[in-house]
């Protein structure tokens, strides 16, 4: 069609003004963006601190108070994984609600004012059961999962779309006004990446591509991928990142995961990370240009039901992280953070505005030095020796650094932070009994052995457990007849026959004629297990039923989704007069599940259709029995727990929902020593339990309770006595504070600052019980040289005899106290020439 000039000239302005317009409203709603310095949010660069909080590992009536702690804590962003089997526990078949409701969660974190990381994945390992994804995705014809595979690709993309989709309608992008400002695609690929070669790069850049053609508005990550093609960041994770470097010279420094502590699994010891090493590694990273940051985990919380993988990890997710399991302040970690987050942010205009001038200070010792745009500068002193104390210079003065730390200078001449030196307090946690009217009083139900059971089918041969249950449940019954002839000799000399039964995992309970014979169990490291022992048989037909048990579905290596669990085989009779008799070729009947699940004995309404024993005939240390009974809800808000001690190994639900999997007979093995902050961390190194069980106590939501008649089930395995069950509840038992005399405090600093002082303060040690306790007595108070750890201090070579004075002054009687750490406060200095602390402990009740 033939134009005039003038309409030709009317066109190309409309098309000048469009690209105008659109590159107007770009610049309004794109406001996340990136450099190589850091995050930019609405223009301006940012130091973030983030910490993780899984939405269903808690319930969403503690959501809010998490997320509130987490802000005072010092945190600008939630970051949370993305739970495809709990949101499509059926292809097409969504779940958005209780403690999977998502989008509540994102704007419970909008409401607080953070930012929130929304790690998609979908893949997301997190020692979650199958590793977040669906079981029903292992059996989609020709699936291969996390490579070059057409079939799996096309299910990811489903579900990641789906839940960008579902932002994009609740407006939740920052792109939309909403608090997302970051997404995350795949997971820690690298490894796995670098394993399979060009399918799996294939694969990476496929994700990549796939997410970014989603629109989201803002910047999208990808951890432990070094080739993360570009626009896209790549991430690290682990206990120290300050080596990493991103893959160009325009991306920011980021850190997708400080790892707070370690999981717990069945059979291990606990592990926790000491704060004055978690401090020394994100200060270590700021120093070095790092501008992200976050705690993986800041609140752990529970694997509720059985969402727990591994396999072999426990029920508590708690992970040492800053907020414990319960919800609970874990201290002095969560205070030490958060004082270590307001000295950070007092230097955020230096350290987003340029890189560091490094200073040599001595063989294990440096300065980094940060100049503000408007002159003046930041400092980070760095002691990188384990071992010994070192006096630094730097500008025209003296520092005193303790081993493996670091301070942090403002100004480059007052310190407010040093990553070893703890002002936050010290708090003693203790489970406490929950008076109860006689105690729980117990029902039971016995489970049928397989010999009783009604088989679901027969087959030649041994199955492999996952393929024949769909994880539909941990329970899968193998079962088989033995004939015996009555010439054998073993039935005249005694000698018993060995069954030996070769599975891949994870646990096993052998029947034989309906008794109970033995078990066996592997471990997270070696899931497979060899059951070996002499069995009574008699004259006849024997009915041997073997109760294959799986402990959560693995979450992590080369495509665990073809890892095997249950009886493989082979399983053998030795000891006949034939010699050796191999069962694992004939027929064998099997049951998914276990009756009672059938019943839905964890039920209301299941539990009432079967008749329960009472009283004397309830029997202890029986192996597949159901345990019933009911409580009322306990006053107060202490958050609660169920002391499981007494029992063996199996399941738990209050009013139908499940607590999650028990197994307090699985005694934690290790070395747990003493164990010191300074040097490298890895998470064998500090932990606690050896010897006890890797988990005693068992989380009870309190919004799962009703206010009367709450009916508690437990299925045992082994055998235990219910009546050692008990309900507690998690309180405070003392506080301690560990305080250097001129020790730095960040209060003290503002106030020289502003000008309101002009002479260095002493620092203040304070102490705090929880709401609703008292201080009621002072255990321990020492000025001087004190020495030991809270719990057990002891006086050292120098103590000042007035130590305890101020305190029973001060503090007892009082929820909070405050005491400045001075020698006029306990009576005069004890030993003038020498660097005193305190050291106290009060009793909370």
């Amino acid at each position: 069609m033939a134009m005039d000039s003038n309409s030709k000239l009317l066109v190309m302005w409309n098309a000048l003004l469009v690209v105008l317009l659109s590159s107007w409203v770009c610049s309004v709603t794109a406001s996340v963006s990136y450099d190589r310095k850091a995050i930019t949010i609405s223009g301006q660069r940012r130091i973030l601190i983030s910490g993780s909080i899984h939405y269903p590992r808690s319930s969403p009536e503690m959501w809010p108070d998490l997320i509130q702690k987490a802000k005072e804590g010092g945190l600008d962003v939630i970051q949370t994984y993305v739970f495809w089997n709990g949101h499509e526990p059926a292809p097409g078949k969504y779940y958005f609600e209780g403690n999977y409701d998502l989008v509540k969660f994102i704007k419970l974190v909008k409401q607080a004012g953070l930012y929130v990381h929304l790690r998609i994945g979908p893949y997301v390992c997190a020692e979650w059961n199958f590793g977040g994804f669906p079981v029903w995705l292992k059996y989609i014809p020709g699936i291969n999962f996390r490579t070059n595979n057409g079939p799996f690709k096309a299910q990811m993309q489903i579900f990641t779309k789906k839940i960008v989709d579902m932002m994009k309608a609740e407006r939740l992008f920052e792109s939309q006004g909403g608090p997302i400002i970051l997404s995350q695609i795949e997971n820690e690929y690298g490894p796995i990446e670098y394993e399979l070669g060009a399918p799996g790069k294939a694969y990476s850049d496929w994700a990549a591509k796939m997410a970014v053609g989603l629109g989201t508005g803002v910047p999208w990550v990808m951890c432990k991928q070094d080739d993360a093609p570009d626009p896209i960041i790549n991430t690290c994770n682990g206990f120290y990142c300050d080596y990493f470097s991103p893959n160009k010279a325009y991306k920011p420094k980021m850190w997708t995961e400080a790892w707070t502590g370690w999981y717990t699994e069945f059979g291990g010891a606990v592990p926790y990370r000491p704060a004055e090493d978690l401090a020394f590694s994100v200060a270590r990273f700021i120093q070095k240009g790092g501008s992200f940051i976050n705690y993986y985990m800041y609140h752990g919380g529970t694997n509720f039901g059985r969402t727990a993988g591994g396999p072999f990890i426990a029920t508590s997710y708690d992970y040492d992280a800053p907020l414990d399991e319960y919800g609970l302040l874990r201290q002095p970690k969560w205070g030490h953070l958060k004082d270590m987050h307001r000295a950070i942010k007092l230097c955020e205009p230096a350290l987003v505005s340029g890189d560091p001038t490094v200073m040599r200070l001595g063989n294990y010792q440096e300065a980094h030095v940060f100049k503000y745009k408007s002159g003046g500068c930041a400092a980070f002193l760095a002691n990188y020796n384990p071992r010994s104390f070192a006096r630094v210079a730097f500008g025209n003065m003296h520092y005193n650094l303790p081993p493996w730390s670091i301070s942090i200078l403002p100004d480059c001449k007052n310190t407010v932070y040093n990553t070893a030196r703890v002002g936050a307090q010290i708090a003693r946690k203790k489970m406490v009994p929950v008076p109860m009217h006689a105690g729980f009083s117990w029902q039971a139900y016995n489970e049928e052995t397989a010999s009783d059971v009604d088989s679901s089918f027969t087959m030649v041969g041994l199955l492999e457990q996952i393929n024949t249950t769909r994880d539909v449940s941990d329970y899968l019954w193998y079962s088989t007849d033995i004939q015996i002839d009555p010439s054998e000799g073993f039935l005249k000399n005694g000698k018993s026959p060995v069954l030996t039964i070769l599975s891949a995992g994870h646990a096993l309970h052998v029947f034989v004629n309906g008794q109970l014979s033995g078990n066996a169990y592997g471990s997270q490291e070696f899931p497979k297990l060899t059951f070996s022992q002499g069995v009574n048989l008699r004259a006849g037909i024997n009915k041997i039923s073997l109760l294959s048990i799986s402990v959560g579905l693995p979450n992590v290596g080369p495509h665990f989704e073809t890892w095997n669990a249950g009886i493989l085989g082979p399983v053998t009779l030795n000891g006949l007069n034939e010699g050796r008799r191999d069962l694992s070729w004939q027929k064998w009947s099997y049951k998914i599940g276990l009756k009672g699940e059938a019943l839905n004995l964890h039920s209301l309404s299941g539990s009432s259709s079967v008749e329960w024993a009472q009283g004397y005939s309830v029997a202890r240390r029986q192996s597949l029995t159901w345990y019933k009974t009911t409580f009322n809800a306990p006053a107060g808000n202490a958050p609660l727990a169920l002391d499981m001690r007494s029992m063996g190994k199996g399941q738990i639900w209050i009013n139908g929902q499940s607590i999650g999997r028990h197994w307090p007979a699985y005694k934690a093995s290790g070395n747990c020593g003493d164990c010191n902050y300074a040097g490298l961390y890895n998470e064998k190194k500090c932990t606690t339990n050896c010897g006890e069980a890797s988990q005693r106590w068992y989380h009870v939501p309190r919004s799962w309770l009703n206010p009367t008649g709450n009916l508690l089930v437990v299925f045992e395995e082994w055998g235990g006595d219910p009546n050692g069950i008990s309900l507690v509840r998690r309180e405070t038992d003392s506080v301690c504070a560990n305080i250097y005399e001129w020790q730095p405090t960040l209060m003290n600093y503002q106030m020289q600052a502003s000008g309101k002082v002009n002479k260095p303060l002493r620092p203040k040690v304070h102490l705090e019980c929880d709401a609703g306790q008292k201080i009621s007595a002072v255990k321990f108070a020492s000025f001087g040289t004190p020495e030991g750890v809270c719990g057990s201090y002891r006086e050292g070579s120098c103590h000042a005899h007035h130590s305890y004075d101020a305190f029973n002054r001060l503090c007892v009687g009082q929820n909070f106290c405050s005491v400045t750490v001075a020698p006029e406060m306990f009576g005069g200095d004890p030993c003038p020439s020498v660097m005193k602390k305190l050291s106290v402990e009060v009793i909370c009740s």
